[in-house]
């Protein structure tokens, strides 16, 4: 059994959160969103294969990485981390190459919960409400969810 995800996307609001806990120590899971190999271990829905093509996760670095369906399909993800602060923040942008030109902001918040448990809370920003939108119905709630049960599988190894 894991941690359900909780996703709130509010009426009429560019905005979603997303909230999880995690049975692990917050420099756990810190680190698994830190490490770009961990990152393609549990990054996305299941059935994809992660390729990392650039990864930086400190205040002023970047990223991309393609996910690759059992078709051949692939999907890019971009973006500039604009905060990176270790155990406690991370603030970046987040591109689907699939929909350019929207951009989110995104906010990560690890909060230690003690005994060895941890709570991350997204928060995402949409340029537009059809935007927040389109990213909901292109398979997000099944990436997020599906992607942090394979992570709580890593932290327990």
């Amino acid at each position: 059994m894991t941690n359900p995800v909780t996703i709130t996307a509010p009426e009429g609001l560019p905005f979603i959160e997303i909230v999880r806990e995690f049975d692990a120590p917050v420099e756990a899971v810190y680190n698994a969103y830190a490490d770009p190999e961990l990152v393609r271990q549990w990054n996305g829905p299941n059935g994809y294969d992660v390729r990392i093509d650039e990864f930086a996760l400190r205040t002023g670095g970047c990223y991309r990485y393609v996910h690759t369906n059992a078709d051949g399909d692939e999907f890019a993800f971009n973006g500039v981390v604009h905060k990176a602060r270790p155990n406690e923040l991370i603030i970046q942008t987040f591109e689907w190459e699939g929909m350019p030109d929207f951009v989110s902001l995104e906010t990560a918040r690890f909060d230690d919960l003690g005994n060895g448990r941890c709570r991350v809370t997204g928060w995402s920003v949409f340029p537009s409400v059809e935007s927040r939108d389109s990213m909901i119905a292109n398979g997000m709630e099944r990436g997020v969810v599906e992607g942090y049960e394979r992570l709580d599988a890593l932290l327990a190894a």
